[in-house]
């Protein structure tokens, strides 16, 4: 016959227990980092605002000074005539090259008829130093050369401001 199958006690087994806990997950730096960018942004956005309001009033502000103090140094040369001189020009001759001039000069106009007579002197200014660089020492050395000279220049002048000058008055000349 068959055996029946004989009972054996259960072995204990070991307990697991679950704990249970509702721990939420902290945000860690996510939000304080989110604040900080959102407060950088907003100051620096401040501070540029001022800035370029700042900026922009001083540039309106010296705008408005420049154009008191170009009409407080225009010179009077008459009733309906106004001075702009020059900056000096220094420059080489085309012989000897060693030799240099130096020539102080300013230019008479009615007024209103130079729309910019600062402009007007520079582009003048660029062409009398152009005008030296090809003459020699012997063209400035002549009986007449200095009433050559100056009616050159007043030519060279009246056409680069296409005849609205009146005349290029030179102060001084220095060759050396």
């Amino acid at each position: 016959m068959a055996k029946a199958p004989q009972y054996q006690p259960a072995k204990p087994q070991a307990r697991v227990t679950v704990k249970v806990t509702s721990e939420e997950k902290k945000p860690g730096l996510l939000i304080p980092l989110a604040v900080l960018t959102v407060l950088a942004l907003a100051v620096g956005a401040g501070l540029g605002i001022q800035l370029a309001s700042t900026v922009r009033g001083v540039v309106i502000q010296r705008s408005g000074a420049a154009e008191k103090t170009a009409e407080a140094n225009t010179l009077r040369y008459g009733s309906d005539m106004a001075v702009e001189p020059l900056k000096p020009i220094l420059t080489n001759l085309a012989a000897p090259t060693s030799a240099w001039v130096r020539i102080e000069a300013s230019i008479i106009y009615k007024v209103g008829e130079l729309q910019n007579p600062q402009v007007a002197a520079t582009q003048i200014r660029e062409d009398i130093m152009t005008y030296l660089r090809t003459l020699t020492l012997s063209q400035l050395g002549a009986p007449s050369a200095l009433q050559n000279l100056r009616e050159d220049l007043n030519e060279r002048a009246k056409l680069r401001v296409e005849g609205k000058l009146t005349e290029l008055v030179v102060e001084s000349l220095v060759v050396q």
